[in-house]
Order: C-alpha cells, then sequence, then structure tokens
C-alpha cells in the first residue's frame, strides 16, 4: 500500500482519438473482457469504434461510454498491479461518472449503459436548437461571466459551461448567438473565441429536459457503496451517497463544470493525482490549477508500468 494521500482523477468528453485503449486490448485479457462485456450491453462493437476511422466516436452517445470504458480500463489494470487506495476521486464532466465507478458506487457495464443513455438524452434535449459550445482564451473569468450576464439579458442564450484553469473558460448555448458573441470576447481582450466541432451545449439551461430522466436510470443503477468521497463538478464539494450523487450529476448537466475551482480545493488535501484514460488533459490544466501537486497519467501500458514504478 502507498502511504500517499491520492486523488484519481478522470477525463470527459474531448479526450478522445482513435486508437485510444489499444495498447490495453491487446495486451491485457481483462481489457478485451471489458471491451466485450461493454459492447453488448449497448450493442457496440468497441474494437472498432476506437481503432478503426469513423465519424460516430464523435457522437456524443458512443463518444461518452467510450472514455468511460478506457478510463476504468485503465484503473482496473492499475489497481490489478498496484492496489492503492485513494482519498478522492474526481472527474470532468464525464469523468464524473468514471469517478463514480471507480468509487465502487456502479458496475463498470451499468456505467457504459448509464453514459451511453446520457448522451443520447443530451443529443435530444439539442437536436433542433443549433446547439454548440465555443471555447474563450486569455479572459478572466469574471469578464466572461459579465458579458455572458449581458447577452441573456439581450435575449440571446449562452452560458459559461466549464471553468477548465485561468484564462480559459469554455461556454455553451446557441450557435447564433455563439457566433454573435465572437466579436464581443475579442473586443474585451481574449485572445481566442473559437467555435467547437461540437452539436451540443453541455452543462447549461438548455439541457434541462434530460434532468428526470438521467435521475431515474441513475436510480436503477447506482448504489451507496463508496470507498472515498467524489468531489462534484457543480459544487466541488464531496459527496458519498446515492442521493447526492444522482442529485448533483442532474445538476451537473445544466450548471458549469467547476474543474478549475474543485482542483484549488483539494490540492491542500492531497500528495498527487492520477489521470486514468486517453490523453493528457487533465495533467495539463492541472499543471496551471495546482502546480505544487505532482499528476501522473495512465493511458497505456507503458504509462502504466511508470507510474507503477513511482508509486513502489
Amino acid at each position: 500500500m502507498n502511504s500517499k494521500k491520492i486523488a484519481m482523477i478522470f477525463p470527459g468528453q474531448g479526450s478522445q482519438s482513435i486508437g485510444m485503449g489499444k495498447s490495453f486490448y491487446e495486451n491485457s485479457p481483462l481489457a478485451r473482457e471489458m471491451f466485450e462485456r461493454a459492447g453488448e450491453r449497448i450493442g457496440v462493437d468497441f474494437s472498432k469504434l476506437l481503432f478503426e476511422e469513423n465519424e460516430q466516436i464523435n457522437e456524443t452517445a458512443y463518444t461518452q461510454p467510450a472514455i468511460l470504458l478506457v478510463s476504468l480500463i485503465a484503473y482496473k489494470l492499475f489497481q490489478e498491479a498496484h492496489p492503492t487506495d485513494a482519498v478522492l476521486f474526481l472527474g470532468h464532466s464525464l469523468g464524473e461518472f468514471s469517478a463514480l465507478c471507480a468509487s465502487g458506487a456502479i458496475d463498470y457495464v451499468d456505467a457504459v449503459e448509464l453514459v451511453h443513455t446520457r448522451g443520447l438524452l443530451m443529443q435530444n434535449a439539442c437536436a433542433d436548437i443549433n446547439a454548440g459550445m465555443m471555447a474563450i482564451l486569455g479572459l478572466d473569468d469574471s469578464v466572461v461571466e459579465e458579458l455572458c450576464l449581458k447577452a441573456n439579458a439581450e435575449g440571446k442564450r449562452i452560458w459559461p459551461a466549464n471553468f477548465n484553469q485561468n484564462g480559459q473558460l469554455v461556454v455553451a448555448g446557441i450557435k447564433e448567438d455563439l457566433s454573435a458573441m465572437e466579436s464581443v470576447f475579442k473586443e474585451a481582450g481574449a485572445k481566442r473565441a473559437l467555435l467547437l466541432n461540437m452539436s451540443i451545449a453541455s452543462h447549461c439551461p438548455l439541457l434541462s429536459s434530460a434532468m428526470e430522466p438521467l435521475g431515474e436510470a441513475m436510480e436503477a443503477k447506482v448504489n451507496d457503496t463508496f470507498s472515498a468521497p467524489i468531489v462534484s463538478n457543480a459544487t466541488t464539494q464531496k459527496y458519498a451517497t446515492k442521493k447526492e450523487a444522482i442529485e448533483w450529476l442532474k445538476i451537473q448537466l445544466i450548471q458549469p463544470v467547476k474543474y478549475k475551482q474543485s482542483i484549488e480545493a483539494i490540492a491542500s488535501e492531497i500528495d498527487v493525482m492520477i489521470e486514468f484514460g486517453n490523453g493528457a488533459v487533465l495533467k495539463g490544466l492541472n499543471k496551471r490549477n495546482a502546480p505544487e501537486v505532482e499528476t501522473m497519467g495512465i493511458s497505456d501500458m507503458e504509462s502504466l508500468a511508470k507510474v507503477c514504478e513511482a508509486l513502489s
């Protein structure tokens, strides 16, 4: 066992890429079994989805289970190789469901089905409204928030959605309104206002129709067995009950992800963070949000071996 206080963290949508999870799949019978069981549950061939060029990997209903599956394979292989207790779990947006699963509050196959449902609910909520998201770089959060409030007062539908790090905030809303605000953000001093390749508007009121159906789906699958608390994206507070999980993950749909604030809130309580899943998105953000806390990442067999060695 390791004496360091470790937070296990999990990335969200946007971390996907063709080829993710291939190292695990090719080298681990457990990974192949997890691919198969997850695929059977939602009727998807995950090896094709993840290893062959296709458009489906960028459709929210498939992106979410794919990211969660690879994250949980990384987590389970790590625990198999180097059993380690976490003091906290944390995920970015979708990653909070991976955290819920890693904590023991939901089975991974149920979690794959749950986030597939979540993705469909999000797609359906945005099906007829031409929704989207935009990254704002180089502006203080307070300036972006103020400009969004002014835009709301003018009838525009645009809201802060992801507080990622200082100088990087993602907004969500109607694409027409996002495009109209591009010049406003730049005039206020933004280095970039970049419309993202997304057809949904996450973490804003446009997803309110998805809240109750998501809650019902969670009610059937989540239990009260948490090995350590989870930090809520919506509140930055810790929770460790089924009731709170359902409440805060429903609210997460329509309120911004406070990732930056969450990391700042826990930095003094932990010694190291381990990111499980494709890429190193959160590791990059953490260099700005909590430079004093080391973030390690496990995305393939090589990085798995390195992290196990570093913790030994």
